[in-house]
């Protein structure tokens, strides 16, 4: 998790005050521990959505897919933020006008489930048009970044498609991402997007 995130939470929701990392469903006080343990279960349970992946209905599957992630770390896994946050200085969606966000991103899946299986141009722009969306609507405390990237590649498997956004040796992919979600650089994440996306032949 980058230093330049901030978050506006006095009252500690999420992290202990003595030692500053998140509260974790196994008191775990050591930051690379904590680093390993979330990583090796939220592994795991990626493996369980590529074995059995879940319908993708509206933007509540995002918080399916959220609570599925980190149930295994974190007590509020799959509940929508408390605090605000930035990032370099920029601030995500506020938390006050959550519902009128949710609303507009299950419009914009509706309009992703009508646009015909074979367009790819098209396709890859509703992806890339939710994608954005989501990273600035940032409904998680920690994991928004592996949620969404689970929730496109199950939205593209659904029209037969594959989307792998976090290939294991793909630094360059990493970093277009990055550049795309962190600047809402839309035709980055478009010419990556495109790029990637392929049809699912099996």
């Amino acid at each position: 998790m980058s230093n330049s995130y901030q978050y506006i939470d006095p009252d500690y929701t999420y992290t202990d005050p003595k030692t500053g990392l998140l509260k974790n469903l196994h008191d775990i006080s050591d930051s690379d521990v904590l680093l390993f343990v979330e990583s090796s279960a939220v592994t795991k349970r990626l493996q369980e959505l590529y074995e059995n992946p879940i319908k993708i209905k509206g933007i509540d599957s995002l918080f399916e897919i959220h609570k599925h992630l980190f149930k295994d770390i974190y007590a509020w896994a799959g509940k929508k933020r408390t605090v605000e946050i930035s990032k370099d200085g920029k601030q995500f969606f506020p938390t006050s006008h959550f519902d009128n966000a949710f609303r507009y991103i299950d419009s914009l899946i509706a309009e992703f489930k009508k646009t015909p299986k074979d367009n790819k141009k098209i396709l890859t722009e509703k992806l890339v048009e939710i994608l954005d969306n989501v990273n600035y609507l940032h409904p998680f405390r920690e994991g928004n970044g592996r949620t969404q990237r689970e929730f496109l590649r199950l939205l593209a498997f659904e029209k037969g498609l594959t989307l792998n956004l976090n290939p294991p040796d793909s630094r360059s992919v990493y970093e277009r991402y990055m550049k795309g979600t962190i600047e809402s650089d839309v035709q980055t994440l478009t010419d990556l997007i495109f790029e990637l996306i392929n049809t699912n032949d099996k």
